[in-house]
């Protein structure tokens, strides 16, 4: 109650949203009607003429806000690392994108959509980056639009552990099941918004004091330390502004099950495209190497950096690119 009474309080009365304007306007944006819907996007062309194209796809409770601070060093990066074309859209029903007004927008469909997006820019070739949402999102690209492929990089690859090692187990993988667990008892959102995300989204959309403790919750809980305070308000912004708390919401109706069904039953796909995954400590689920690669038998990069949770580009900015960086390490050629 303290920390929530506080943290309203600064949104009101402290936060300097002329300053946040400044921060989220560093980089250009841009709208485009995709299958009927606008989607919104941050779009920052590199000068490097070996720069691969990116796309950066964010999740729940997130934004493009949590790139602000990647997305320079990304696509201007030192002499001798891999520049990117930097391309972050807002998930449809989030941010500045138009609301689907019917079922439909599945994670699926969003893949379509993004390979469309990349088509228009002129990137013919790409790599498709997420987390939380933004996971499920570029491995549907993977199986979707394969051959649009540089690779993906997921943090962390979606995979339930492997039945055939539950009697060897290491011990990373036995913290690793134990704290899939134990975070049962904070999934009464993905519930909500799964069954109900109308109803829900009423008290997200009519009160701030609700949409910021509702958010502000996942942040505590899934973040390897507090975010900035006013880098966190920024990315609340951009659910306050638009009011998007019922719209953000309807994407899990439209594929938690899908993720459900996937824990539940075991993997039931098999992508092939060029894969990293890096595993923060502080993420859930964090699956080991040897579930991931059921699923994505093709890992070119592995890592579990020492820092981070769900927000990596967020909390610890340096170490999501060198992730980045390490993941596809030399030059390419341009798409």
């Amino acid at each position: 109650m303290a920390y929530a009474r506080e943290l309203c309080s600064y949104w009101a009365d402290g936060y300097d949203f002329a300053a946040a304007e400044a921060r989220l306007n560093r980089h250009p944006q841009f709208r485009t009607v995709i299958d009927g819907l606008g989607i919104h996007f941050v779009h920052v062309r590199s000068a490097r003429a070996d720069a691969t194209p990116l796309v950066l796809t964010h999740g729940w409770p997130g934004s493009v806000a949590e790139f602000a601070e990647v997305v320079g060093p990304l696509a201007d990066p030192p002499p001798g690392l891999p520049a990117s074309h930097v391309v972050c859209p807002s998930l449809p029903g989030y941010g500045f994108s138009d609301k689907p007004a019917g079922p439909g927008w599945t994670v699926h469909r969003i893949a379509d959509a993004w390979a469309e997006l990349m088509t228009r820019l002129g990137y013919v070739r790409f790599i498709a980056q997420g987390h939380d949402w933004g996971t499920s999102v570029s491995t549907a690209l993977a199986t979707r639009h394969p051959e649009r492929l540089v690779g993906i990089h997921l943090m962390p690859p979606l995979v339930a552990p492997d039945p055939a090692t539950l009697n060897d187990l290491t011990d990373a993988e036995r913290t690793a099941i134990a704290d899939l667990r134990a975070a049962a008892d904070g999934d009464g959102y993905s519930f909500v918004q799964a069954t109900r995300p109308q109803t829900i989204g009423y008290g997200l959309v009519d009160s701030p004091a609700a949409l910021c403790t509702w958010i502000a919750e996942k942040f505590r809980a899934w973040a390897d330390g507090e975010v900035d305070r006013d880098r966190f308000l920024d990315n609340l912004m951009l659910y306050w502004l638009p009011a998007t708390g019922a719209s953000a919401a309807r994407l899990y109706r439209e594929s938690f099950a899908e993720v459900q069904a996937l824990f539940r039953d075991g993997t039931t796909d098999v992508i092939g495209v060029p894969t990293a995954c890096s595993i923060f400590p502080r993420e859930n689920p964090r699956p080991s190497r040897r579930w991931a690669a059921r699923r994505f038998p093709n890992i070119r990069y592995w890592n579990e950096p020492p820092r981070g949770g769900h927000f990596a580009a967020f909390e610890q900015p340096a170490l999501f690119l060198a992730e980045m960086r390490a993941a596809w390490p030399v030059p390419r050629p341009a798409s």
